[in-house]
């Protein structure tokens, strides 16, 4: 059953999944019914949607999303997204009409499946029922049943039209059977790793950190304002994708080269209270290295005062 919710509401329930159709995990568009007007891997872009109404295409107007031609002769237009992730349940989803106003999307449904080649030959499993969108606003849409772990997830639009972003946020599946050595990085996304709290993100998000590679510039890590208290320190709490014997923690300041901590603190926790597993000074557009010894589910990453961090890596053994 689908629930159509607030964003409020919306971002409570999904606070500690990750959004998997995230291009930047390696999510991509499989196959797609028709993207005459603007592209579809447009859906999958972690930025905000924007508009230039004075740019103009061979096809039309330049949109930044999704929309196929008018006067769809099927039922609906569809997207096939596969995503970077091993497999995902999917929780929730987010569908973002931005500028589409008089060519949005009237209506969507968004369903899953862990084997498919194209939009139409193989089995698919409803996630979000047929539910009305508005123009230009985001909507938010819950899956109150337990989905089972997906490998693709099809955007349907009916009958076509526009849409700017699709994120739907789960639970990644672990590959424990694909671990191989004490090397695995267990914050990673792509293993599960997820943040669950933090204190700041004013200009980057805390989620940031567990990306995979060392990005391109500080728009995709995680960065914190200026803070102008004594003793300040900013935060952050990831839980791991599985318990974890660590070998060593990687705190990436990449790119961040006149705003990166003045000094880190990691904690480690298991069935308690969190105990410090290392700390050190920090420099600027660094990888820093910790030898690190423990058995943590959580670690949480404290910079002092305030500034920015690319990526944590927590490298060990999955138990």
């Amino acid at each position: 059953m689908t629930k159509q919710v607030s964003e409020e509401e919306f971002q409570k329930i999904v606070n500690n999944y990750t959004n998997v159709t995230n291009d930047k995990l390696g999510s991509s568009i499989a196959s797609f019914s028709d993207e005459w007007f603007a592209a579809a891997s447009n859906l999958l872009k972690d930025s905000v949607p924007i508009r230039d109404a004075t740019r103009f295409t061979h096809a039309g107007a330049w949109y930044d999303g999704w929309e196929t031609r008018r006067h769809n002769v099927e039922e609906y237009d569809y997207v096939v997204v596969k995503l970077g992730v091993s497999s995902s349940k999917i929780i929730g989803c987010e569908v973002d009409t931005a500028f589409f106003n008089g060519n949005h999307a009237p209506f969507i449904s968004v369903e899953g499946s862990t084997d498919s080649l194209d939009g139409k030959s193989n089995e698919w499993i409803p996630i979000i029922d047929k539910m009305e969108c508005g123009p230009s606003q985001r909507h938010f849409f819950v899956n109150e049943k337990t989905s089972e772990p997906f490998t693709h997830l099809r955007l349907r639009m009916y009958p076509d039209g526009g849409i700017a972003r699709f994120r739907c946020y789960g639970e990644v599946e672990f590959q424990k059977a694909s671990i191989k050595g004490d090397s695995t990085d267990m914050a990673s996304v792509l293993n599960g790793g997820v943040v669950v709290a933090y204190n700041d993100q004013h200009f980057g998000k805390a989620s940031n950190l567990l990306l995979p590679g060392r990005g391109h510039d500080m728009s995709d890590g995680w960065e914190t304002k200026r803070s102008r208290t004594p003793n300040h320190h900013d935060w952050a709490e990831i839980k791991l994708g599985a318990t974890t014997k660590i070998s060593k923690i990687i705190v990436d300041t990449a790119h961040f080269r006149g705003n990166f901590p003045q000094s880190v603190k990691l904690y480690g926790k298991k069935d308690g209270e969190y105990e410090l597993l290392c700390e050190g000074k920090t420099k600027a557009d660094f990888e820093h290295e910790f030898e690190v010894e423990g058995v943590v589910d959580f670690v949480k990453l404290v910079i002092i005062p305030d500034g920015g961090v690319k990526r944590v890596r927590v490298l060990g053994t999955p138990q």
